[in-house]
Order: C-alpha cells, then sequence, then structure tokens
C-alpha cells in the first residue's frame, strides 16, 4: 500500500492512498526537503535542500545542490528509481531543481520540479 503524502484521509475516513508512481514522485520531494538530521533513525536522510534558502545564491550553490541531490537519490530511491538528469537553475533569488527519471517498476519516465527562495 501506498500512503498518499502530505498524510491525510480519503472520502471513506480512512488513510488517502497514491498509485505507485505518485507515491515514488511524493518520495523524490520528500528526499529532497529533508535535512540530514531531521529524521531520528535516518541521520542522513535527505539532501539540504532546504538549508539553502538562506545561502547566497550562485552557481557554485546550484553545482553542489546539484550533485548532493544527485546521490540522495540514487541512495535512498535507487531501488525504485533510475535518475536521467538532475539539473539545478538559479533564477534571481530562487533555486529550481528538475528531476527526470525512469521507474524501475514500469520502466515509465516521469519528471518533478521543485523551487524554492534563495537570497541572492
Amino acid at each position: 500500500m501506498d500512503i498518499e503524502f502530505p498524510y491525510r484521509f480519503d472520502d471513506r475516513g480512512r488513510t488517502a492512498t497514491a498509485g505507485h508512481a505518485d507515491h515514488v514522485r511524493d518520495m523524490v520531494e520528500l528526499v529532497l526537503f529533508t535535512t540530514p538530521g531531521e529524521r531520528v533513525n535516518r541521520p542522513d536522510f535527505g539532501c539540504n535542500y532546504l538549508d539553502l534558502v538562506f545561502a547566497g545564491n550562485s552557481p557554485e550553490l546550484a553545482a553542489t545542490l546539484e550533485m548532493t541531490a544527485q546521490a540522495a537519490l540514487q541512495r535512498w530511491l535507487g531501488d525504485l528509481l533510475t535518475v536521467e538528469s538532475l539539473t539545478v537553475t538559479s533564477q534571481e533569488a530562487t533555486l529550481h531543481v528538475h528531476v527526470a527519471y525512469v521507474l524501475t517498476a514500469t520502466g515509465e519516465r516521469r519528471t518533478v520540479t521543485v523551487g524554492g527562495g534563495v537570497l541572492s
């Protein structure tokens, strides 16, 4: 059973579930938005994306995030997906992470893009 994220109840008052592809997308977002040390039983889970909110925006910052996000996705979700490309672009005070991946179970290609503010 793939539980929907964020956790919610469905119309019948039960735990809402998601399809496999949507669940994997949710897990990609969880890896990107979890700060290492935030999870008690998995202290190295995550990739520090949110810690960069107050960092100065630069090409070096984008390259660092690209490497850490790629490594985190491969480590924590490598059995569920294969990352085809991961790019980080900076536009003014915002970083955008674009991930293209293939689901291992179905071979389906999917993409997810997340963005957040970074002070320049």
